[in-house]
């Protein structure tokens, strides 16, 4: 991830934007909100956050945003009582359940996937967890 040009242009003060991987994410989910699918994301994130995190909420106007997502932040202070599942995850229809796995210089080294209903019903319990404890990307300050 600190791999990303984008990231190494945002350190380097230059135009960070990747305009045609806005689009295509755009393309993607856009047309799923239009649908009326709820799109929302929430990362947890260590205070003071790390250059990556201020990339994140920086990039994320042109792509989350503009997509029609709903981006949520939780200070990770606030997370200590929840029960999360060990790695970053995304919800599919709450049938299916991808998992990040990374590696131990925060690149991704691959994905797990699971539809086992109990791993399902973890994922969003916590989910919904956090997301009632999360802030708005607008009224999130770094």
């Amino acid at each position: 991830m600190t791999s990303d040009p984008g990231f190494i242009a945002f350190q380097a003060g230059r135009d960070f934007i990747d305009h045609d991987q806005a689009r295509a994410w755009i393309d993607v989910i856009a047309p799923a909100v239009a649908r009326g699918v709820a799109v929302r994301r929430a990362r947890i994130v260590s205070e003071p956050v790390s250059d990556y995190i201020r990339y994140m909420h920086a990039v994320a106007p042109a792509f989350q945003l503009a997509a029609g997502e709903q981006l949520r932040w939780l200070p990770r202070y606030l997370s200590s009582a929840l029960a999360l599942p060990g790695n970053p995850y995304w919800v599919f229809d709450g049938r299916l359940v991808r998992f990040s796995v990374f590696d131990g210089a925060g690149e991704v080294a691959g994905h797990q996937f699971s539809e086992d209903p109990g791993v399902i019903e973890l994922c969003t319990t916590a989910f919904e967890a956090v997301w009632d404890l999360a802030i708005p990307h607008d009224e999130y300050r770094l």
